[in-house]
């Protein structure tokens, strides 16, 4: 069964110092872009994260500080990411929780904007969990019937990940093929922000995932205390969280349909502070 594509989308993997989305960097990034036609485009590159690579994270990818030390950093690198991925529907293994949201990260550090708006996600691994219970290794033998040689390595858990994908296409009518339906399929929950910490409620609005407002909406949360969305921007949390935050303060300052004149005026005094 073919992946049914309306636009092209980006297999993505990174290998990193670590796993906390805010602190830690890419030392490694793999793309495989596939365009709708079928043809493909790959690109690699080491990273230099401009912080210590831990010992236990160089056991697992094989990448030390001194590899990358004469390697590019990922602000140097940022703008040839950001235009091979435009425009494209992203996909990965773990992607969902991890490599996008930090991928995100970096490129917002590097002072590229990045959002989700008119991408779709499609997190391989969700698929395979959902079907078999399985690790990467395990799942590339289990659906392409080979050992897979470099694991952990970024260009090769790219290149796994593709092959999984169009081997559960072939193995799961139910799934779908289009990026819509694979998207859907293959994400836990609706969350506003990568990180989890702003989730969707059943209304369809956000909601706090942690803390003493958690289950609260955000603007509730906004309205009741003011100050609390100060306090998460010069807190530790991702960036593309707080960006989330700073929009949806800048949503409830605009006008609504519906308002009177008067509410309008109010909301434009609130929004540029009049009053």
């Amino acid at each position: 069964m073919k992946l049914n594509l309306t636009k092209p989308i980006v297999f993505f993997d990174l290998e990193t110092t670590g796993v906390n989305i805010a602190k830690d960097r890419i030392v490694e990034i793999a793309i495989l872009k596939v365009h709708p036609n079928g043809n493909k485009e790959s690109k690699t590159w080491l990273v230099n994260p401009e912080i210590e690579i831990p010992k236990e994270a160089s056991d697992i990818h094989g990448i030390t500080n001194e590899q990358v030390v004469a390697e590019p950093t990922f602000k140097e690198l940022a703008v040839e990411v950001s235009k091979m991925i435009a425009g494209c529907d992203l996909a990965g293994f773990n992607s969902n929780r991890f490599d996008i949201p930090l991928l995100a990260e970096e490129l917002m550090r590097a002072g590229i904007d990045f959002d989700m708006n008119n991408r779709k996600a499609i997190d391989v691994q969700v698929i395979f969990h959902k079907k078999e219970q399985r690790t990467l290794s395990a799942g590339y033998q289990f659906y392409c019937h080979k050992e897979l040689e470099g694991a952990h390595g970024a260009e090769a858990d790219t290149n796994a990940t593709y092959e999984i994908l169009l081997a559960q296409l072939e193995k799961y009518e139910d799934i779908g093929t289009s990026v819509d339906e694979l998207s859907e399929y293959s994400t836990h929950g609706k969350r506003a922000d990568f990180a989890g910490f702003i989730l969707m409620n059943e209304d369809d609005k956000e909601i706090f995932s942690f803390g003493k407002y958690k289950g609260r909406t955000v603007e509730d949360v906004f309205k009741e205390n003011p100050g609390y969305n100060a306090w998460i921007q010069n807190a530790d949390f991702p960036l593309y969280t707080k960006k989330v935050l700073r929009e949806i303060k800048e949503r409830m300052k605009a006008p609504k349909k519906g308002m009177t004149d008067a509410q309008k005026l109010e909301a434009l005094q609130q929004k540029f502070n009049l009053r």
